[in-house]
């Protein structure tokens, strides 16, 4: 897998660069702090990221319990190799009660004999969609046993879109933030 690059390949935006459509689209967002980088790097092209922003915002308060979404996100990141998307996932993770134990072991995936049976299906989840582009019947069918319809079709959204972010932030060479923990290795 080619690595994420060491540089930007698109900078941040500046501060002093900043119009003020570029103001008005960080509104909170972007201008300092743990995460950052993504947004002032995405806000260069202000249309997408007027259109993206409130639909990646609303994954991440949508339906999935927070402790399911970032078992997801995690093994997405995971599975691209984005430094940037772990980083920032295992901060929220953490913050949402997932263990550094149990970060450790989604880069293990389901087979680790830790995971709860139903953990392990999250993980199996984004396995076969990073995979197979789908969720299999068996999988499909427990998820089913534990979520409502809204939830179900939160799962593949959820996942594909932080394929995109992570395809994205690799291919454009977004850095981690100071503190913004990398990728582990390999287990």
């Amino acid at each position: 897998m080619t690595p994420t690059a060491d540089t930007p390949r698109i900078p941040p935006l500046p501060v002093d660069e900043r119009d003020d459509q570029v103001q008005e689209l960080l509104g909170g967002v972007g201008l300092t702090g743990p995460a950052s980088n993504i947004f002032d790097t995405l806000v260069r092209h202000p249309g997408l990221f007027r259109r993206w922003l409130p639909f990646g915002g609303k994954l991440l308060s949508g339906k999935l319990p927070a402790r399911d979404r970032e078992l997801l996100i995690l093994r997405t990141g995971w599975h691209c190799r984005s430094e940037y998307e772990w980083g920032q996932h295992v901060l929220i993770a953490r913050s949402v009660g997932i263990t550094d134990d149990e970060i450790a072991a989604v880069t293990a995936g389901p087979g680790d004999p830790s995971w709860s049976a139903f953990d392990r299906v999250l993980l199996t989840a984004a396995d076969e969609l990073h995979n197979e582009a789908s969720i299999s019947d068996a999988t499909w069918a427990v998820l089913a046993e534990h979520y409502d319809e809204r939830q179900l079709i939160e799962v593949p959204m959820l996942v594909g879109h932080y394929h995109m972010v992570a395809f994205t932030l690799n291919s454009l060479g977004v850095q981690r933030e100071d503190g913004v923990p990398g990728l582990p290795e390999p287990p």
